[in-house]
């Protein structure tokens, strides 16, 4: 592997990350007087990012904040003096988050006219918010939750059904703290910044209904696979979530602080200041992982061959979050797994270089963030008797670059908005190698 790209590849998801720092984000959107509140002031929320966030706002609120509390994903955590932080299971809920949930719910409650909910929220909030309805256990949701993973849903069908099984989603924590004002914090974690589906909404309107839960359970013929409490519940369709129409939202603003796009941005930045012509395909990449790697690939082929859609020295950069459809055994995530297939498509194509990183840190339930490839990586993997193409139909493309030594690790960075994907490619051999920036 080029020591030379793989060096610039980790700088600029480094400079990516950095854009997405949590507590900067809330600097850059919020000022003090957003908080004017004649009462107490709460803060609650859950997302991997929310610790994060709410030290931001400490700093700016000090001893006005009455209390509150978090729900963060385990090692997520973060030293705050007024606010209280639960750390608990993701991306499968466990009884720690059931218990905070209902915590935060109970602050919720409690607050008046004239009180202040400031609500933070991140990604990984929908699985850190744990609160079913009662006829449903947490363990029956938690199974619902791996069956939805499994079978390779999307975001926003999760969610819907997240949603209606709740008691806190799709709007519900609003309806709690009405008729309090609530102002809402959210660090983005999905493709569009749809503010219904970033952690299921809390505070949101909810556009989806039952029906279209059941419609979903169907698409991917589930309803005899998922507990029949669940079954039950959804082809009941009782009470809706809280739609655009309801007076709780009247006294709730919901604002977007940091997102996948300032990421994307601030990577094109480092990119172009190491001498690289930065590209940004979109920020609404999703699919499934491999044909997203393949299309990526594709392009890196058409750049060597054409110098289209930009010329080499480049830096493709993609946003968003894809999906794994599992059909194997094996230990990986999306990011890992964008990094195997695009690298079966790279072979043999000189100088380039893919990284594919969760901003979280965390991809899939590995202790990597993602992986690097190149055009030697699968015959540096047949060297070591390990052939790539088995390894990604079993879906174990953690335990593939983990004997490369090709993982990303950086720790929980307290942050996540989705994922970066860069494809680095050095010039032709007959060019300068890196001309100047700007060039």
């Amino acid at each position: 592997m080029s020591r030379l790209l793989s060096r610039h590849a980790l700088s600029i998801f480094r400079a990516a990350l950095k854009a997405a720092d949590p507590a900067l984000a809330v600097r850059r959107h919020v000022r003090l007087e957003d908080f004017d509140a004649s009462g107490r002031i709460f803060v609650i929320g859950a997302g991997k990012a929310s610790a994060a966030m709410a030290q931001a706002v400490e700093r700016l609120l000090g001893k006005r904040i009455a209390g509150g509390l978090l729900n963060v994903k385990y090692g997520h955590g973060a030293k705050l003096r007024r606010i209280e932080v639960n750390e608990c299971g993701h991306p499968v809920p466990d009884s720690n988050g059931l218990r905070g949930a209902l915590r935060i719910s109970e602050i919720a409650r409690d607050a008046v006219v004239g009180d202040l909910v400031v609500c933070l929220i991140s990604g990984g909030a929908s699985a850190l918010l744990p609160c079913p309805v009662p006829s449903v256990t947490l363990d029956e949701k938690r199974q619902l939750t791996q069956i939805l993973l499994d079978c390779g849903a999307d975001i926003h069908e999760m969610n819907c059904l997240r949603k209606h099984l709740s008691l806190v989603k799709g709007g519900q924590l609003a309806r709690l703290a009405y008729p309090a004002r609530v102002l809402t914090l959210i660090l983005s974690d999905v493709i569009g910044d749809s503010l219904d589906t970033i952690g299921s909404g809390p505070t949101v309107p909810d556009p989806s209904t039952f029906a279209m839960a059941g419609e979903i359970l169907s698409r991917y013929d589930l309803w005899r696979r998922i507990p029949p409490s669940i079954a039950r519940y959804v082809q009941n369709g009782e009470e809706e979530t809280p739609k655009s129409n309801d007076p709780v939202f009247d006294r709730v603003e919901n604002r977007i602080v940091g997102s996948n796009r300032l990421a994307m941005d601030a990577a094109a930045k480092r990119a172009g200041d190491l001498g690289y012509r930065p590209l940004i395909l979109s920020a609404y990449m999703q699919g499934e992982t491999r044909d997203v790697a393949r299309v990526h690939a594709a392009i890196a082929r058409e750049i060597r061959a054409s110098g289209q859609p930009v010329q080499a020295p480049c830096c493709l950069i993609s946003g968003g979050e894809t999906t794994v459809t599992i059909r194997g055994t094996g230990l990986g995530g999306r990011n890992q797994e964008f990094a195997l297939a695009a690298a079966l498509d790279l072979q043999e194509l000189h100088g380039v270089t893919v990284l594919s990183g969760g901003t979280d840190g965390t991809d899939g339930p590995t202790d990597a963030a993602g992986a690097l490839a190149d055009e030697t990586t699968v015959a540096r993997g047949r060297e070591l008797g390990i052939e790539a193409g088995a390894y990604l139909a079993n879906n174990d493309s953690y335990r593939f670059f983990e004997r490369l030594g090709d993982l990303i690790k950086t720790g929980p960075t307290r942050t996540n908005v989705m994922d970066v994907r860069l494809v680095l490619l050095d010039a032709p051999p007959d060019k300068p190698a890196f001309p100047p920036p700007g060039s």
